[in-house]
C-alpha cells in the first residue's frame, strides 16, 4: 500500500471503471489510509459531491474545476483517487507526477478514447506515466460480445455524427459500449459533400 505509484483504470463506458475505483478505495480505507477522492465538476451525473458507480455504490468526493486545485485538497492524504481523468485540463499530468513525487498513491479512472474512438484528453500521457494500467472491457450492447472497447454516443437512439461536440455528459440513454465491429461513426458532412459532387457531375452531363 506504499506511495510513489499511479494506478489507472481505463476502458469504455459501462465497463465498471468507477466500481473498481471504489473497490480499491475501500481497501485503502480498511488499511486505515488517509484517502481523498476527487472528481471534475464538469461531470454532472452525480447530483452532489460524490462519485457513483452504475450499480449504486458511491463515495464522498471533492469536485474541482481546474486540475491544479487538486493540490489544495490532498495535502494530508496518503491515497488520492481521481475519477474521470479525461475531463481535466493538461496540467493533470504535472499534478499526478507531483503527487507521486510526494510519496502518495494515486488511483484514477478515465475513458482512453472519446466517442470518435480518438485518444481522449491527457489520457495517452497519463497511461504512459502510470505504474499500473488496467484496461477493462464491457459487454457490447448491440451484439452481446464481452469485448466492447468503444463508447458509442447516441442521439435520439441513433449513432451520433462525427461532428458532434466532444464533451456531452450523459448516461445510458446517451452512451453505450460497443465492440469494434458494431461501433458506428457517421459523417453527415462528408456524405453531403459526396452527394453534392455527384449532383454537380450529373448536372454537367
Amino acid at each position: 500500500m506504499g506511495g510513489y505509484s499511479f494506478e489507472i483504470i481505463t476502458g469504455p463506458m459501462s465497463c465498471g471503471k468507477t466500481e473498481e475505483l471504489l473497490r480499491r478505495i475501500r481497501r485503502c480505507i480498511i488499511a486505515k489510509k488517509k484517502v481523498k477522492v476527487i472528481s471534475p465538476d464538469v461531470d454532472t451525473r452525480s447530483k452532489g459531491d460524490y462519485i457513483e458507480s452504475r450499480n449504486g455504490l458511491w463515495l464522498d468526493a471533492v469536485k474541482v474545476k481546474h486540475s491544479i486545485e487538486i493540490m489544495h485538497f490532498v495535502k494530508d492524504a496518503e491515497v488520492v483517487a481521481i475519477d474521470e481523468l479525461q475531463f481535466f485540463d493538461s496540467n493533470i499530468v504535472k499534478v499526478i507526477t507531483q503527487l507521486m513525487n510526494e510519496g502518495k498513491k494515486v488511483i484514477g479512472t478515465g475513458l482512453e478514447l472519446d466517442f470518435k474512438a480518438e485518444p481522449f484528453g491527457s489520457m495517452p500521457e497519463l497511461m504512459c506515466i502510470a505504474t499500473k494500467v488496467d484496461k477493462l472491457h464491457a459487454v457490447c450492447m448491440k451484439c452481446g460480445c464481452e469485448h466492447a472497447t468503444r463508447t458509442q454516443r447516441l442521439i435520439d437512439g441513433h449513432p451520433a455524427d462525427k461532428n458532434s461536440p466532444l464533451i456531452m455528459i450523459g448516461g445510458d440513454e446517451t452512451y453505450e459500449a460497443r465492440c469494434i465491429k458494431c461501433y458506428e461513426l457517421p459523417d453527415v458532412k462528408a456524405k453531403q459533400k459526396a452527394l453534392g459532387l455527384k449532383l454537380l457531375q450529373f448536372n454537367k452531363k
